[in-house]
């Protein structure tokens, strides 16, 4: 511990050298920290434990099985169903439309056919029956003579090239098919695609066309009712047509099956989702075929032993944070505003919550057994992430507090594989708790914030539950480890708070409450040895503390350090003139630069017993800033003096400043102001409110000028606040006495009386 904390203690940089602050903790370094890399390479350790996965084997059990052990989910997930994916596409294919090709060919074929027949029945003069046995033959139907007779003549054929075709023409254009029935079997409806242009239609109801029996019925129609034609005509018309009359709609097999392959091909799968804890199947039940299947997909996704992925995954989002946290401070030096301290705190904080978060989440091997309680979903809502975010914001500043409980959230989510309502449940707890904790002055304000911590935690769990749809024994079990969720981080903050306080040096809002009792050793010793001194210091602690408040600033931090910050000068009390009362000034027999030597000692000394009586670095760094490097002029004017007498070479400034550092926070800022301006103000002559206002801003220009408060963060608008409060201050002490009516009387009559008192506006 010594060691961490000397090595904290130590500057890493040669800052003090050039007037800021060296490398103390709770202030910046010009570069990277090595605390930083710390921190870094436990976020790194973090990502490589969180993709590490152990996992219990998953039982499977077959359709029609017994189980013969509960059989939980270990994670949330999405699967193929592929029963479900197998139906769908069944249901999908059957309802694809099927594909039937209209083409004229068929009649192409029949006119070319019919009118080769007429052509050569015409110019054949010789050997008529050998012609009508071998046309008979080719037609597979016996050609009657007067059918035969009737086909040569002029007007049949005329009949047949100018009425018959071009009907028979039309009718092959609407689509003619094999039978009535063809297309009743598609409820879909069917696609008709004309060749060879390739349009298609699609018809919901079936295509109006006709069908064989229905296009010779309508060619007889033709013939007898529009032609009047008799019936030896007709049957000639039918021995020439009919053979060749097919159907021009025909059912389109390899395209309809390569259009249902690829529609089903195209198909999304059908996915069910298992949620992480869900029952997948008790013990002795009969397994059925949803439940197989589900176990068949815990089997397939079973998570490995090692994710390598999610190695640099969950470390680059873990970078993330970072660029928030140096957003969050502006123009400032971003993280390199962070001390090494803090970056240590943040890493053993972090360390501790993730090894947590995964010992909770080995709970999983043994999960199936546990009961609801203790499941692994529900005790994620009882990890105090909070209560960490509670003890960092007593150490940490704010912005770096908020940065802290975003990434603790994300990891400890991330190592217990929650959602992203695990995340807004730790994130809200954690920001709305390290508020709390942020306002509370004493130990029974912490206590008593448990309170609305458990509410916060409750109400948070509760509309979790809603969201998620969960009901009676979940939300029964989640809620309990949210109210106790308040319990864990209250005990965390009381008893991790002052072990971060001790190992890291920390000063926390109750050990200054402590500090600032006037019966501390170091006020006591002050009191009696350095009386001077300590009216002084009480005086600047009332006149830091308010302008602190005025300016938002920590004010009980920069009341602690203003009554502490003049106890170097207990070592040689009768050197400062606040302790002389009427005594000889020993400065009078000692050289300019011995009592420059013994004014700036009291600082260096300040620094040493503040660390002697474990008052924190906080206020030590305080005290070794509040005098910052400024000059002590009686001394070196008096010294120049000297040496322009003595033909001496000149002295040196720099022997005669202090050795810093300028002030580094608005806190050390306001104690140099309040310091400087306390004690020159015991030389006004005349205080009145003017002068005290003229003075005070006397002061607090020389010091600006002299960029002594360049790193303080003061504004000209906190210096105003500050300026006005000081006045209303000073102006208090130094008012004026009115004179009472019988003071010469009361005077006369205290001598004659031999009284010794003093008077009693003396006393006043």
């Amino acid at each position: 511990m010594n060691g961490i904390l000397s090595r904290l203690k130590k500057p890493s940089c040669q800052a003090a050298s050039k007037g800021c602050a060296p490398c103390l903790p709770g202030k910046p370094c010009e570069s990277l920290s090595w605390g930083f890399y710390v921190f870094l390479a436990v976020i790194l350790g973090a990502s490589v434990l969180s993709s590490v996965r152990f996992s219990s084997p998953v039982k499977v059990f077959l359709a029609g099985e017994v189980a013969s052990q509960d059989v939980t989910a270990e994670q949330t997930l999405r699967y193929e169903d592929r029963e479900a994916t197998k139906r769908k596409r069944e249901q999908v294919s059957n309802n694809q439309p099927p594909v039937f090709d209209l083409s004229l060919d068929p009649f192409e074929l029949l006119s070319k056919n019919v009118l080769g027949i007429l052509a050569l029945v015409k110019r054949n003069e010789e050997d008529q029956e050998k012609l009508r046995a071998s046309i008979s033959e080719d037609l597979n139907v016996e050609i009657s003579r007067d059918t035969f007779s009737t086909w040569r003549s002029q007007e049949f054929q005329d009949v047949v090239t100018l009425q018959v075709l071009p009907w028979l023409r039309e009718a092959y254009a609407r689509g003619v098919a094999a039978n009535p029935i063809m297309f009743a079997p598609y409820k879909q409806g069917v696609l008709l695609r004309e060749l060879p242009s390739g349009m298609e239609t699609l018809h919901l109801e079936g295509p109006a066309v006709l069908d064989m029996e229905r296009l010779k019925e309508e060619l007889d129609q033709l013939l007898r009712r529009d032609l009047k034609k008799n019936i030896r005509v007709r049957k000639a018309v039918f021995a020439l047509t009919g053979p060749y009359l097919v159907p021009s709609i025909v059912y389109n097999q390899g395209l309809t099956q390569e259009r249902k392959r690829e529609i089903v091909e195209s198909m999304e799968p059908v996915y069910a989702s298992i949620h992480r804890g869900e029952m997948i199947v008790r013990q002795g039940e009969r397994v059925t075929a949803d439940q197989q299947s589900k176990l068949q997909a815990l089997y397939a996704h079973r998570g490995s032993f090692l994710k390598p992925l999610a190695i640099p995954g969950t470390f680059l989002l873990s970078c993330l944070f970072f660029v928030l946290l140096h957003l969050s401070h502006g123009k400032k030096s971003g993280i390199r505003a962070v001390s090494n301290r803090d970056w240590l705190t943040l890493a053993a904080v972090t360390a501790f919550f993730v090894l947590l978060a995964k010992f909770v989440e080995l709970a999983r091997i043994s999960e199936a057994h546990l009961p609801v309680f203790l499941k692994t979903g529900q005790v994620a809502f009882g990890l105090p992430v909070a209560g960490a975010a509670g003890v960092l914001a007593m150490f940490l500043p704010q912005a770096l507090c908020s940065f802290a409980v975003l990434l603790l959230s994300y990891l400890v989510t991330n190592e217990v594989g929650g959602n992203l309502y695990l995340f807004s449940y730790y994130m809200l707890g954690g920001l709305v708790y390290a508020s709390i904790i942020r306002d509370c002055e004493t130990r029974q304000d912490v206590l008593r914030s448990i309170l609305p911590l458990a509410a916060l935690c409750v109400v948070s769990w509760l509309g979790i539950a809603l969201v998620q749809d969960n009901a009676g024994e979940l939300t029964l079990a989640g809620g309990v480890h949210a109210a106790f969720n308040a319990v864990f981080s209250l005990l965390l903050v009381l008893g991790l708070s002052p072990i971060l306080e001790l190992v890291f040096g920390y000063t926390s809002r109750f050990r200054l409450m402590e500090l600032m009792n006037l019966e501390q050793p170091l006020l006591q010793e002050l009191m009696v040895s350095a009386p001077g001194t300590y009216h002084h210091s009480v005086i600047v602690a009332n006149m830091a503390e308010a302008a602190a408040r005025a300016v938002g600033a920590n004010a009980l931090l920069a009341k602690v350090a203003a009554l502490y910050h003049d106890i170097g000068k207990l070592k040689n009390p009768q050197y400062f003139i606040e302790n002389l009362y009427g005594k000889e000034n020993k400065h009078n027999k000692l050289s300019p630069s011995m009592s420059a030597l013994i004014l700036i000692s009291h600082v260096k000394k300040g620094v040493e017993l503040a660390r002697e009586h474990k008052l924190g670095d906080e206020i030590a760094s305080l005290i070794g800033q509040h005098h910052g490097m400024t000059l002590i002029a009686y001394f070196y004017h008096k010294a120049q003096e000297q040496a322009e007498a003595k033909g001496e070479e000149p002295v040196r400034e720099e022997e005669f400043r202090y050795p810093g550092p300028k002030p580094q926070s608005k806190e050390a800022g306001i104690i140099m102001l309040a310091d400087a301006i306390e004690a020159s103000s015991r030389t006004l002559v005349d205080p009145t409110p003017s002068r005290i206002r003229g003075h005070i801003q006397s002061i607090m220009r020389k010091l600006y000028n002299e960029g002594e408060l360049d790193g303080s963060e003061l504004t000209l608008k906190d210096l105003t606040q500050a300026s006005e409060t000081f006045h209303k201050i000073l102006t208090g002490i130094f008012h004026h006495r009115i004179e009472y009516p019988n003071l010469d009387k009361s005077k006369n009559k205290d001598k004659e009386n031999g009284d010794k008192n003093a008077a009693p506006e003396k006393a006043a």
